[in-house]
């Protein structure tokens, strides 16, 4: 029964980031590292991002084992005692700790017509992108389902690698859930212009198979046959493990400014934990690099016994072709929006507003303005359009 002063469930960003932390405070003590995949833990933006360009498999590595953590891969923690201070794995091996981090992430959402569960690749890990890597050729059709984060990502990389594509989703425009309607509808036809068939405003109902090909059917009674699809619908958070040991969950593992859950020596990180953030006034869940990075090292040396409080407000970024953008806070597009644009859709600064005060923005082709956008976000306001035009120069 192996036992660790530190023990972390799930091998990935923040669980890496995790290690770092701890071993800036505590040197020696022993930490157990438990992953599902069977890989050590990875950086992941470059499945959708610089894998596809020039970047190696080599370069994506964090060399976790390096600062002597003790790496138990291809497992799945199925049970975790609270009081008892153990885990158990799918193998039935039972891991002891000191402190425990919840590193547990988030699951794809899957389409409720997908019974066979082969024919869609649900585009989250490494394993994915290796076996979207084994489909892509010349002349090869793809169906990308979802016009968000990942499925915008996805449709740029496999088109840019020359294959054709066609992007189906129910909304009107790429990423009408974040951006303004008219950026939306701007990025419909960059995408268009790139060779990509876009099909907005399409609900995909069903699938069948026919000569070999997958035939997806939308609601609207369309027929699109390809050769393979991905799937980028976004995720749930992993806190089934948490919740059946009696921990408080909310759409995420719940901690306090230390990360810490409501049972005191376990703490939670990364995508899977809803944190309180003082800028916004609300607890928060992010699902982005940055988060698992820094909130990943803030809870490393958390536990190790640096209690700093995690104030971080984490920003986001992407790229899709030539343009690319960054983000902080919340961008959701029910929020006033009020646009900056030194050319239109191309580059500009897009501030979300709620009751006068900012709560996101969004820096489209603008760079090095991040730490400016949060200490905007921080004040409180209320500013008006007046008070934001040419506030974060281009």
């Amino acid at each position: 029964m192996p036992h660790y002063r530190y023990l972390i469930v799930g091998a990935s960003m923040t669980g890496d980031a995790a290690v770092h932390g701890i071993r800036e405070v505590d040197p020696a003590e022993p930490i157990g590292l438990i992953g599902a995949e069977p890989h050590p833990p990875y950086n992941r933006p470059p499945l959708s991002k610089g894998l596809w360009k020039d970047q190696s498999i080599e370069q994506i590595w964090r060399g976790t084992a390096k600062l002597g953590a003790e790496l138990h891969l291809g497992r799945r923690v199925i049970q975790l005692d609270k009081s008892g201070k153990l885990v158990v794995d799918d193998r039935g091996t039972v891991y002891t700790f000191d402190r425990l981090l919840l590193a547990t992430g988030g699951r794809p959402r899957r389409l409720p017509f997908d019974h066979e569960g082969d024919r869609i690749l649900y585009f989250r890990s490494l394993d994915d992108y290796q076996r979207l890597r084994e489909l892509v050729g010349a002349g090869r059709r793809f169906a990308v389902i979802g016009g968000g984060f990942i499925g915008s990502e996805i449709t740029a990389a496999l088109s840019m690698n020359g294959n054709q594509v066609v992007m189906l989703f129910p909304d009107e425009g790429i990423g009408s859930r974040v951006f303004p309607a008219g950026l939306a509808q701007a990025l419909n036809q960059y995408y268009r212009e790139k060779s990509v068939e876009v099909l907005a405003g399409e609900l995909v109902s069903g699938m069948t198979i026919r000569g070999g090909k997958t035939v997806l059917a939308t609601k609207r009674g369309r027929e699109v046959e390809v050769d393979g699809v991905v799937a980028g619908i976004g995720i749930q958070p992993e806190d089934h493990l948490a919740s059946a040991a009696g921990l408080r969950t909310e759409d995420g593992i719940v901690v306090d400014e230390f990360l810490r859950t409501s049972a005191p020596e376990i703490y939670a990180a990364g995508d899977v934990a809803r944190f309180p953030n003082p800028a916004l006034g609300e607890r928060i869940r992010v699902e982005h690099e940055d988060n698992a990075n820094t909130m990943g090292q803030a809870a490393g040396r958390n536990m190790a016994g640096q209690p700093t409080p995690y104030h971080h407000l984490p920003f986001f970024y992407s790229d899709l072709f030539e343009l690319g953008y960054e983000a902080v806070g919340d961008l959701d597009s029910r929020l006033t929006m009020i646009e900056d644009w030194k050319e239109p859709h191309r580059e500009g600064v897009v501030y979300y507003l709620r009751d006068g005060r900012v709560r996101g923005v969004l820096l489209w082709n603008v760079w090095g303005q991040v730490d400016h956008a949060r200490a905007l976000i921080a004040q409180p306001g209320p500013f008006s359009r007046h008070d934001l035009i040419g506030r974060l120069p281009a």
